[in-house]
């Protein structure tokens, strides 16, 4: 899913077209018990639940794609019967209207998901009537081509609030305040089947992590069944490793700055763009040769490409470059430029010494005072 179809469901997530007719829940505590279970219809749900309900089911859509929104596709083996794939197509099928089914998809989640506290697994069903659109991307409300039936399903932290002093208006008193079992945004979540081309594709889905850092293998593994691609702290790490490799002894200031502009470049070039920019093999092997880098050092580049992350890999451009700041570290100084001023700085020798020469030409302040 890109950025447009991400945007056209969760458009649907307010009060007045709000597609979802059924809520289901599943409350765990930490020792793995299922303590409350509930399934009730979502537009007869009192308003203040009901608007809490939408924002959090509005976060499980919301992101950075190729960061905390991963699209992932279902190895063929999980559509068979009895399959991660087939269990989510039941779900959907029946509308969460069928308990064994809902219980079994509890118990799966329950047995692979680790988290120390207590939890609640939510679970909707929702129905959006697809607007047909003409030639010219305008919708026609009244002609629809298809109808999206999916489900988003989400796991929300349970944590007992803080205590604290508060005022007790009936009474006119501060006193401490009740603490409640407070529900808090999603850590993870996914929507099935994925809105591909404004269509339903059943073969894939959207995989949500609040910290991608931490990707929950094991819930992706058993529940969905799909292959978590590298994160993107370890795709930068990759890719900087590559490019090391690759390098070597001619892994210089000016070739990596170079190389950094480059993917700044291509970055800006695509912004408007509603997928972000992907790199596969090929295309880091062309971002070195179009920065400077001579052949020969290219020479063992596909074996170390694919011995490093594997053939297929592919790196999220925004992933691997820092658009945001250039950064230049020694084990005493950190320096850092803005991404667009880097020629501002550049190695020079001096006294016989390697150095790093910024060039000063506005105003300069040192912690906070302005220096001439």
């Amino acid at each position: 899913m890109n950025k447009k179809e991400i945007s056209e469901i969760k458009k649907q997530y307010t009060q007045q077209r709000c597609p979802i007719d059924r809520i289901c829940g599943c409350y765990v505590d930490s020792e793995k018990n299922k303590k409350t279970l509930f399934r009730e219809s979502f537009l007869s749900l009192p308003e203040e639940e009901f608007f809490k309900y939408l924002n959090i089911f509005r976060k499980v859509i919301s992101g950075t794609i190729g960061k905390n929104l991963l699209n992932m596709e279902f190895p063929l083996e999980t559509e068979s019967e009895g399959g991660t794939q087939q269990m989510l197509m039941q779900l959907r099928y029946t509308g969460l209207k069928d308990d064994g089914i809902l219980e079994e998809f509890y118990d799966n989640i329950i047995n692979s998901y680790y988290y120390v506290g207590n939890y609640l697994i939510l679970l909707i069903h929702a129905v959006y009537d697809i607007p047909g659109k003409t030639s010219d991307g305008l919708e026609m409300e009244d002609a629809s081509d298809e109808v999206y039936d999916h489900i988003i399903c989400c796991i929300c932290p349970v944590n007992l609030a803080k205590p604290c002093l508060s005022y007790n208006e009936f009474e006119n008193c501060f006193s401490s305040r009740t603490q409640d079992w407070l529900v808090e945004n999603p850590l993870i979540g996914f929507l099935f089947p994925a809105f591909h081309d404004r269509s339903t594709d059943i073969h894939s889905l959207l995989y949500y992590n609040q910290k991608p850092e931490a990707p929950a293998d094991d819930f992706v593994d058993s529940v969905l069944g799909c292959v978590l691609p590298l994160t993107a702290g370890n795709q930068k790490e990759s890719f900087q490793s590559l490019v090391e490799a690759t390098l070597g002894d001619e892994c210089s200031y000016e070739l990596v700055r170079t190389i950094h502009e480059n993917l700044n470049e291509m970055i800006e070039e695509q912004k408007e763009e509603p997928m972000p920019v992907v790199l596969d093999k090929q295309d880091v092997k062309r971002l070195l040769v179009q920065s400077g880098v001579e052949e020969e050092r290219l020479s063992e580049f596909d074996r170390q490409f694919t011995e490093s992350v594997g053939e297929k890999t592919e790196f999220v451009a925004e992933n691997v470059a820092n658009t945001r700041k250039f950064e230049i570290k020694t084990p005493d100084i950190v320096i850092q430029v803005n991404p667009s001023r880097t020629d501002l700085v550049e190695t020079k020798v001096v006294d016989g010494r390697k150095c790093l020469v910024i060039e000063l030409n506005d105003s300069v302040e040192v912690n906070g005072i302005s220096v001439k």
